[in-house]
């Protein structure tokens, strides 16, 4: 099933979670919220992003500067939040944000999550999805599942969480699953607080 931006940011709204983290939640419980809550509390979610907003106030700064013939064209500054100045300052931290960086000068997205989209840009992108398989006589059945289809690949294509990290060799999965990873790893709460790209002539 789809879960809308809306759906999570109530849920994040209710219970104060993080954004994969009530993303999971609502798919592993089909959408209802009631079990959804049940599945943060279980998991000792409830409260991480309330206590990440609360103590994640430490970070890094990731830049990256694109360079064409000694000028440079393109530049980008992600700020990577933590709880502690240990992890701040720490090479693999610093590197990370660093990566994301060059991730968001080469992809270009738009948002750092789902629910920073705002709702009538996601309801222009259906109405022209709609319109476009009305117009190619698909049946009603199949055009919801387009929709739900292209949606996906919006997110995919416009949010810095939801797209698929761009080197590889590095690290291979969705960006948000990678900062995840490193919370996990670091044993604190991690996450992009928000990202610049400025570009000469865009």
């Amino acid at each position: 099933m789809t879960i809308s931006a809306s759906d999570v940011k109530k849920l994040r709204d209710l219970t104060g979670a993080g954004m994969m983290d009530a993303k999971k939640a609502l798919s592993e419980s089909s959408g209802d919220f009631d079990k959804a809550v049940k599945f943060l509390r279980e998991k000792g979610l409830a409260d991480s992003k309330k206590r990440a907003d609360k103590d994640a106030n430490q970070g890094t700064i990731g830049d990256y500067i694109h360079y064409q013939q000694d000028r440079a064209v393109s530049g980008v500054l992600v700020e990577l939040a933590c709880e502690t100045d240990f992890v701040a300052k720490s090479d693999e931290f610093k590197n990370v944000a660093k990566q994301i960086a060059m991730h968001v000068a080469a992809l270009k997205p738009e948002f750092v999550n789902i629910e920073d989209v705002p709702e009538n840009r996601i309801d222009e992108e259906k109405d022209i999805i709609q319109k476009q398989s009305e117009n190619e006589g698909k049946p009603e059945e199949v055009i919801s599942k387009i929709v739900e289809g292209k949606i996906s690949s919006f997110y995919s294509d416009y949010v810095l969480n939801e797209q698929t990290f761009c080197n590889p060799e590095f690290y291979e999965g969705q960006v948000g699953t990678m900062i995840e990873e490193l919370s996990g790893k670091l044993g604190e709460k991690i996450y992009i607080k928000k990202f610049s790209r400025l570009e000469v002539g865009a």
